[in-house]
């Protein structure tokens, strides 16, 4: 196992257990048949403001970490691939 194989393995477990604490950070979003049923409306201060809330700055970490997730598992295997060939 070369150093580059063992960097990116711990790149990848890093943000894999980062990728699980943000999601659990996260509030839920359930509306659901209640909301259709009664005809709530969303337009609330809260709901128009939403882009300045905590859970979008959570929501846009997430989507950063995933992409890192994603990065770190598709250069492990380029680098695995290319290490067991040499």
């Amino acid at each position: 196992m070369t150093a580059i194989q063992i960097v990116s393995g711990v790149l990848l477990i890093l943000c894999s257990i980062f990728l699980i604490v943000i999601t659990l950070m996260q509030s839920q979003k359930q509306q659901g048949m209640t909301s259709a049923v009664q005809g709530s409306n969303n337009d609330s201060f809260y709901n128009k403001n939403a882009q300045n809330t905590r859970e979008k700055a959570l929501e846009k970490l997430t989507k950063i970490v995933a992409f890192l997730f994603f990065a770190a598992v598709v250069a492990l295997n380029i680098i695995s691939v290319i290490s067991t060939r040499l």
